[in-house]
């Protein structure tokens, strides 16, 4: 029973980080490990609908920020609502697809048509909306990529010195 138990604590101080690793190092057996865990991070029903209500208030008031990227909406986006799952919220994707519709940055208005006209929105999984923005993305930075690449190459006020009346002389 003794060497189980102390694989049992072994498991526990390899799988927790080192601020909580501190606090349970006193304790005698893994089942004080295992109810000391419990009490700290099983909540009451009060305090996980508080977090769950003010992890929905995040997640509404999240918007795209002009200059930022897809990818990053979405890096911002997707633990708040994971973090709302973990929560117990049952919010299908549905509903995470419509907000991010909503939010994204007036430049993406519309691709954002498209997607609602040509896509059953209700079907809609988050990847394939993260797919058909990036996509999109790809395509309206393009344009701006060569234009700076011109005007790179181009320096502004150098003109050919021999041209006069729009005609080069040879």
């Amino acid at each position: 029973m003794k060497l189980k138990d102390l694989k049992a604590k072994n498991y526990f101080f390899q799988a927790i980080d080192h601020p909580i690793l501190e606090r349970i190092l006193c304790k005698n057996t893994s089942k004080h490990i295992w109810d000391s865990m419990r009490r700290k991070y099983q909540s009451c029903a009060k305090t996980k609908r508080q977090q769950l209500q003010d992890l929905r208030t995040e997640f509404e008031t999240l918007k795209m920020k002009s200059g930022k990227s897809i990818t990053y909406y979405f890096s911002r986006v997707m633990p708040i609502v994971n973090k709302v799952r973990l929560q117990g919220d049952k919010s299908d994707d549905v509903s995470i697809v419509e907000k991010i519709l909503r939010s994204v940055t007036p430049k993406f208005n519309f691709v954002v048509f498209a997607i609602e006209e040509s896509h059953d929105i209700d079907n809609l999984s988050l990847d394939e909306l993260q797919s058909s923005l990036l996509v999109n993305e790809k395509k309206l930075i393009q344009p701006e990529q060569e234009e700076k690449s011109l005007q790179v190459s181009t320096p502004a006020g150098k003109h050919d010195k021999t041209e006069t009346n729009g005609y080069k002389d040879s």
